[in-house]
């Protein structure tokens, strides 16, 4: 058990950081989608209305000094800049702990990214050469992250988390390119004196970071202060958020920082001080990722509050028949439903096809074709920034012709995403399997290979998959994982289990001593046994009720005796915790299916899923 597991964070909770923002963005999705529904209902009930609110002015002021914007204004360049502070977060972790740290395979999404942007931006210009409207090319660039991830999750609920991942990091290389092209194409003049004194604070920011000061208010003062020289110098200061983002860190916390912790909340625990009580929380913020903490905090209020905020500001449309009639024939409506809609998979497609024939498959997508295909349709959802582009290159009828080609598109994509994925549903189930997760190998984060001669194993020797669970005798959370692994072992006869041990000494004193008596156990055949009753008894695991156990298993119990007291087998322990800090372990259980770390919940219907994947998996890497 981790020494913050009190504090609400189990294993058990399924909440893992790409599952935890899935989860976040699918139920801002909805939400997102109410505030666009109420945006067109408020814009055509009382046209008036709308545009007073949202052209209110405010002003803030200090002296003779201020900023003063419309409250659209305060929306779109004020609180969105958290909006892209958390995509920056988000894209950092993967590219430090996700899918995105064999940084091979981050060329796979960020081409197919680029290639969807691409052919998506030449299809709108075609539809517009020649025309004044070309110069709005930038409004078929870039993905809604929010709204794409969500909409997936409603069309496709049963792709895998590698399917998303490889979304999610196209979606963020899309927000990336599309910031630039606003910083670089869609600002006004820029002042190049109060564009450099906007790096002072950024620099500053980097200096916390190599220092290890991660002060929420000290970043929050650097970043407010770069935000203003940024609006100052009339670039769209929504960028600052993601450059934050991207060089604010995440990283696995090292086991010496998590005993440190343990520690200091014991001795709270045993005299609870208000000097005491300071020393854990600060030892308690640095076993936890800056990265993670500020997601943690921003991540709901922009998927709940500003990104539907956003939408209510930006999507009303007065739609009367004139405007409907105009749209059809739009070449701005048009080149955006087409960009998006036919562009995106077309390039995404391409890019993938393309950088797989130049590498001689060396560098391919970590999913089959088919979620690429999707990939690209459900990109076509380019709601947020789209409108906000939009808002920068056109006004009047031109801004409406576009929000209504953004919102089409939104939909078509949407649509069509789930036309792909019912189709393939319908393939057979080896093809089925090749075309969603491809042929490319999976990330393995398991640092110690399983080895039958040492490793102990339930199951057969050879199997297609293998769980592997770090476990800690005394862990209750172990205790309740063990009959799940046992429901997983009746349901699949044909994995093999590996238990491998983690004895966290410094929560549970007499973890260590249980593992050396399973090992003794194992020494007179009996590992399992005694692994067995120790899952049973975790609240009499002394010494003289391992004696016990070994008289009723009828072992040696002189030799079993002796081999305790000189901790005979205390390095074999360590071997096994050596392991699990090299592969990133913090807590028990912590379970690798196929070498792949399992995040997320450990009860009977997420690991027989995550079994079936792997098996899946398997049976493709198999195939010529």
């Amino acid at each position: 058990m981790s020494a913050f597991r009190p504090f609400g964070q189990t294993l058990a909770s399924g909440r893992t950081p790409l599952r935890r923002f899935l989860r976040t963005e699918t139920g801002g999705a909805a939400v997102l989608l109410g505030a666009t529904i109420a945006a067109l209902v408020w814009v055509n009930v009382d046209a008036h209305s709308y545009e007073t609110v949202w052209g209110t002015r405010l002003a803030v002021e200090i002296g003779h000094t201020g900023i003063a914007m419309d409250l659209q204004g305060w929306v779109n360049s004020g609180l969105m800049t958290f909006f892209f502070l958390v995509v920056g977060l988000e894209a950092r972790r993967e590219f430090d702990l996700g899918e995105l740290r064999e940084r091979r395979r981050s060329l796979s999404p960020l081409l197919a990214s680029v290639g969807g942007m691409t052919i998506a931006v030449l299809v709108y210009l075609a539809f517009n050469a020649g025309r004044d409207s070309a110069h709005g090319w930038g409004v078929a660039m870039s993905t809604d992250t929010a709204f794409a991830l969500g909409l997936l999750a409603v069309v496709a609920p049963r792709l895998s988390g590698r399917q998303r991942a490889f979304l999610l990091s196209a979606s963020v290389v899309d927000d990336i390119i599309a910031l630039v092209v606003i910083a670089t194409v869609y600002s006004a003049s820029v002042d190049a004196v109060w564009l450099a004194c906007a790096l002072v604070p950024l620099a500053g920011i980097l200096v916390l970071r190599r220092l290890r000061l991660r002060n929420g208010l000290h970043v929050a003062a650097f970043g407010a202060t770069a935000w203003i020289c940024v609006y100052e110098s009339g670039v769209e200061p929504v960028v600052v958020g993601l450059v934050i983002g991207l060089v604010v860190h995440a990283y696995t916390t090292p086991r010496d920082t998590l005993e440190r912790a343990s520690e200091r909340f014991r001795e709270f625990r045993e005299q609870p001080t208000a000097e005491l009580a300071r020393s854990a929380a600060v030892e308690l913020r640095a076993a936890t990722s800056f990265n993670e903490r500020l997601q943690q905090l921003f991540h709901p209020w922009t998927s709940y509050l500003i990104v539907p905020l956003f939408a209510l500001a930006n999507a009303g449309i007065a739609v009367d028949s004139g405007l409907l009639s105009d749209a059809l024939t739009s070449p701005i409506t048009l080149g955006i439903i087409v960009g998006y809609v036919v562009g995106k998979p077309v390039g995404y497609l391409g890019a993938a096809w393309l950088t797989t024939r130049a590498s001689r498959g060396r560098v391919r997508a970590p999913v089959g074709w088919a979620a690429v295909a999707g990939g690209g349709t459900i990109a076509g959802v380019g709601f947020t920034v789209a409108l906000l582009v939009a808002g920068l290159a056109f006004e009047g009828v031109e801004l409406e012709e576009a929000k209504l080609g953004i919102l089409l598109a939104a939909l078509i994509a949407s649509t069509v995403t789930w036309l792909l994925f019912r189709a393939v549903r319908l393939l057979p189930r080896s093809t089925r399997i090749r075309a969603l997760l491809g042929s490319a190998e999976p990330l393995v984060d398991l640092a110690a290979d399983v080895d039958v001669e040492r490793d102990h194993i339930r199951g057969p020797h050879e199997s297609p998959v293998t769980v592997v669970e770090y476990g800690d005798f005394e862990c209750p959370y172990c205790g309740r994982a063990e009959p799940i692994v046992r429901e997983l072992l009746r349901e699949f006869t044909d994995i093999r289990y590996v238990w491998r041990h983690m004895p966290l000494s410094d929560v549970h004193p007499n973890a260590r001593l249980a593992a050396e008596a399973s090992e003794a156990a194992a020494a007179q055949g009996a590992f399992w046994e005694m692994h067995d009753l120790l899952l049973e008894h975790q609240d009499a695991l002394r010494a003289p009720d391992l004696i016990g156990y070994a008289e009723q298993l009828e072992l040696d119990v002189d030799m079993f005796e002796q081999e305790l007291r000189e901790h005979r087998y205390d390095g074999r322990v360590a071997e096994d915790v050596d392991s699990a800090d090299q592969s990133g372990v913090q807590g028990t259980p912590t379970f690798f299916i196929n070498g792949r770390r399992h995040f997320g919940a450990y009860d009977i219907e997420t690991l027989s899923a995550a079994v079936r994947i792997a098996g899946a998996g398997a049976l493709v890497s198999r195939r010529p």
